[in-house]
């Protein structure tokens, strides 16, 4: 059965005041919106009260991914201005990169990337179009050419990429943040967790974690596991297309261990709950099921270490994910409609709708969701229930039809 799904359908009003631009005082002060997916039963909490909500011998499932200081500032020889933001690290010495500049520089251009020189600064707030190169030029990018979109760059001079982002980078916060970043952001924009760098932005809603919360989880019997997803800036594309099924959903990597995958299915095993910190580990998770099972395993899920396109929507039939940890999400975006697909369409829409009524924050720095499974018959959007019921139609009419022609073989025997 093929659905139309509607990008207007997951839309609601969100005031601007209820973006955060800024972290909670501390990590597990936010709020959290309880959601059960069944009931559609809402409950108003603060994170620290996590533990309430989890049982011994529930498995969590972390995105151990860490932020890399992704945007960084230079100048061509001509002086005009560039910014970069790192996508994928490929070698020590080789990345893909967004290049923002006022022409697309080609192939063989080299860009001095540092300090900017006061004078220069002066300059482009003067009004100058371009600049003298006068930035101290510490390294030297070149630009060896174009994949798709993105440009792919080396580092001249022995240099290597993540050395340069440490020492010059700067945090890629998300567009919806109004502000530039900020020393708080190097700490904040980051779980307590992470471990494996190249992400350039985070799996948000394992910011609210501190460490003193995860111990209290382990002492508890709460199991872990780590994978890695490392979050590209594709996570903020937007679905332009009417028709959901036209986007074109970006592609990220997933390193998920054979350990992890074993974890996984001991969890089910013993009755317990496969609990995903972030839609970035539901994608992680669902991918490695959804190989596992093109590949004819027996297993629920296995080792899985390969890019991610997957797009999940409503319709989409969960495999291993029983609950998910997340923040609450943009209008029309994929992630809203992962969570739509998750809880049921109804039950998100309205969870949406009461986060907004009490003034709940919104995005990477703002509050969180903890969802329970829809379990029960599957709850579509608008666009799709016509869909549904005449594929449900068509169905009844063909095993109606079905039956009256074994009917009339049968009276034909009989005669």
């Amino acid at each position: 059965m093929v659905l139309t799904v509607l990008r207007t359908d997951f839309n609601f009003d969100l005031p601007a005041e209820l973006i955060a631009n800024f972290p909670s005082a501390e990590r597990t002060a936010c709020r959290m919106l309880c959601l059960d997916g069944n009931s559609g039963q809402l409950r108003d909490q603060i994170f620290r009260d996590l533990k309430q909500f989890l049982q011994p011998g529930d498995l969590l499932v972390f995105n151990d991914t860490k932020v890399i200081p992704a945007r960084i500032y230079g100048h061509k020889d001509t002086g005009g201005k560039c910014e970069f933001l790192i996508e994928r690290i490929l070698t020590p010495r080789q990345a893909l990169s967004h290049i923002k500049a006022s022409k697309a520089p080609k192939a063989g251009t080299v860009i001095y990337v540092g300090p900017v020189a006061a004078q220069d600064a002066a300059a482009a707030a003067a009004g100058a179009e371009s600049v003298e190169a006068t930035a101290e030029k510490r390294y030297a990018l070149k630009v060896l050419g174009r994949q798709g979109d993105l440009f792919h760059i080396e580092c001249e001079e022995g240099q290597e990429i993540l050395s340069i982002l440490n020492d010059i980078g700067h945090i890629p916060l998300p567009p919806y943040i109004q502000r530039p970043d900020e020393e708080l952001d190097r700490d904040r924009y980051q779980t307590v967790y992470s471990r494996e760098p190249g992400a350039v932005a985070a799996p948000t809603a394992g910011l609210h974690f501190d460490e003193a919360q995860l111990a209290d989880l382990k002492a508890y019997g709460v199991e872990f596991a780590f994978v890695t997803l490392h979050v590209g800036a594709g996570t903020f594309q937007p679905v332009r297309e009417d028709d959901v099924m036209q986007h074109h959903m970006h592609s990220e990597f997933v390193q998920l261990s054979q350990e992890v995958a074993d974890k996984v299915i001991a969890t089910h095993q013993r009755g317990k709950r496969v609990i995903a910190v972030g839609t970035t580990a539901v994608r992680s998770l669902e991918s490695a099921a959804t190989a596992a099972k093109k590949r004819g395993l027996k297993a629920e899920i296995a080792a899985f270490h390969d890019d991610t396109s997957i797009f999940i929507y409503p319709s989409y039939r969960y495999q291993v994910v029983d609950a998910l940890i997340t923040n609450f999400h943009l209008p029309e975006s994929t992630l809203i409609m992962l969570v739509c697909a998750f809880a049921g369409y109804k039950n998100t829409m309205q969870a949406y709708h009461h986060a907004v009524a009490e003034r709940y924050k919104f995005f990477s720095y703002g509050d969180c969701m903890f969802i329970t499974k829809r379990t029960e018959p599957m709850d579509l959007p608008p666009s799709a229930q016509a869909d549904a019921a005449d594929a449900a139609g068509a169905a009844g009419a063909t095993r109606a039809a079905g039956a009256a022609n074994a009917a009339g073989a049968a009276v034909g025997e009989a005669k």
